[in-house]
């Protein structure tokens, strides 16, 4: 019997810990002398109080949806893939190969040729520490770590001596084409007779973040592939009795992970900056790490999980703009929703198993 229903698990213990995480912000903003309410009407209003404020926040939240499902797919495994940073820079190198390479006529035919190349490079970075763990036992965790270090020496690298522009002292690649800038929600709002989020970044990326939801879901859940990788996840012991290849499910998760890290170099690489610029991918790998354990490493866990860490990222933003509040301060209300969230998440739900323990004891 489970200790508690799963609505619970899904629902109250992510809401019970984000209200103790606010609750903590709220103390804090009123011990530097500033009002909690004012605050918090300056992120709901920056972040969601208009078309403009939304295009931001659906753009940080794409970013974060690719990244929390690739921590989930690799968590299901058993793994901790805690490199997504790197996954997501070599994406964006794989993304601007792409573009670069030919005279593409439309974005439309781009798009998939640059998803390949962003998924294929966030995999490829993927497959060697998945390699060395399942052949040479060395830590997902300590390989991939190192691997964000040597993905933004080699993005350094390529960006200072062999994709910048002659003449040009900004370490950045060539801007790309217009011809395959990617339509601007804004653009595609217009099309319709509306106006909606004008001079924002959101774009169609937004929407292949959505279907990779809908396939990571149909992956994990509705495949052989993902039974298996379940199944190993839970009891390695067991999955091997059952004859699942510890190497192949190791490969298998850690390569889908890698690459839908590497397809949100799609979003702020070919959708935002058009060319590829040094850190490009701005934390994003790290901060999906929090959205897949606040969304328990479901796809619809993880895409309401984003939306949140979008709010707090562009309300956060409109909050040092026109207030007085720090900006240092809004780091630590985005640690305190990891925090709770994520690492103090037993404080939260083990009162609640109880709660609910003593309900079918008491019936």
């Amino acid at each position: 019997m489970e200790r508690m229903p799963r609505w619970a698990d899904v629902i109250l213990t992510p809401l019970i810990s984000l209200a103790l995480a606010f609750a903590i912000s709220a103390l804090v903003i009123l011990a530097i002398g500033e009002s909690p309410t004012e605050a918090l009407k300056v992120m709901v209003e920056g972040a969601l109080g208009s078309s403009y404020g939304w295009g931001f926040t659906l753009y940080y939240a794409t970013n974060f949806i690719f990244t929390g499902l690739a921590v989930s797919v690799a968590y299901h495994a058993g793994l901790f893939n805690i490199g997504g940073e790197g996954q997501a820079a070599m994406g964006g190198l794989g993304v601007t190969l792409v573009v670069l390479a030919l005279p593409w006529p439309h974005w439309a035919l781009a798009l998939p040729a640059a998803m390949v190349g962003a998924a294929g490079f966030g995999a490829l970075w993927a497959l060697i520490p998945a390699w060395l763990q399942a052949r040479r036992g060395s830590h997902v965790v300590i390989t991939t770590i190192m691997f964000n270090f040597i993905a933004a020496a080699v993005l350094n690298y390529v960006l200072v001596n062999v994709l910048r522009p002659v003449g040009s002292m900004d370490p950045a690649s060539a801007s790309f084409p217009a011809a395959v800038h990617l339509p601007k929600l804004s653009d595609m709002a217009l099309a319709l007779g509306l106006t909606w989020g004008k001079n924002t970044p959101a774009n169609v990326t937004f929407f292949i973040a959505l279907a990779a939801c809908i396939l990571a879901w149909l992956l994990i859940w509705r495949t052989r592939l993902g039974y298996e990788i379940r199944a190993f996840g839970r009891s390695e012991p067991a999955a091997l009795y059952a004859g699942i290849s510890p190497l192949r499910i190791t490969v298998m998760a850690m390569v889908i992970s890698g690459a839908l890290a590497g397809l949100m170099a799609v979003n702020t690489v070919m959708g935002e900056a058009e060319r590829l610029v040094l850190n490009a991918v701005e934390g994003a790998g790290f901060i999906g790490i929090a959205v897949a354990l606040m969304g328990r490493n479901h796809p619809l866990g993880v895409a309401l999980a984003a939306l949140l860490f979008g709010f707090l990222y562009q309300g956060g933003g409109e909050l040092a703009l026109w207030t007085t509040i720090p900006r240092e301060l809004i780091v630590v209300i985005q640690a305190l929703v990891i925090l709770f969230t994520g690492a103090l998440d037993n404080m939260v739900r083990m009162p609640l198993e109880r709660l609910f323990a003593r309900r079918r004891g008491g019936a």
